[in-house]
């Protein structure tokens, strides 16, 4: 049987025998092991660290300065201090892309198969892997032949 391409692009390749992550390093699975595939949406953790620890460490070094400020001018640069960090991990945190994740089992071991920010290319993944593994099941062949 000739190997049959159904999704190739820069992240990822799905052919009738694997699945290929372009990570580094690769990571390839083939098609007939894989088992109870799923789609897994979360938030992307980047970025997260930097503006909520600038913000707890703006607050932190305020609260360590406050008995020091006695003058109105002071006490306005440690609010804009806390208040700009803060505000800025409030933000960042409505704006970060939806993480989108393929998880499935394989040879008996949980893993991740794919993920991307990107909802199309993400779906077109997806669709690309439900196809070949519809294809590469023998009894789903058989079921579509009697449906026919």
């Amino acid at each position: 049987m000739r190997t049959r391409t159904y999704y190739r692009g820069p992240d990822a390749v799905v052919t009738s025998e694997v699945f290929v992550w372009r990570t580094a390093p690769p990571r390839t699975f083939v098609i007939r092991d894989l088992r109870r595939v799923g789609i897994v949406r979360g938030v992307s953790g980047e970025g997260r660290p930097r503006t909520t620890g600038a913000a707890a460490g703006s607050a932190v070094l305020a609260v360590a300065l406050w008995p020091t400020v006695d003058t109105p001018a002071l006490a306005g640069a440690v609010f804009l201090a806390v208040a700009v960090p803060a505000v800025a991990a409030v933000a960042y945190r409505g704006r970060r892309p939806r993480r989108w994740e393929l998880h499935a089992t394989y040879r008996g071991f949980e893993v991740q198969l794919y993920a991307s920010t990107d909802s199309r290319v993400f779906n077109q993944v997806a669709r690309a892997l439900r196809r070949a593994m519809e294809d590469a099941d023998p009894h789903s062949a058989a079921d579509r032949r009697v449906a026919a």
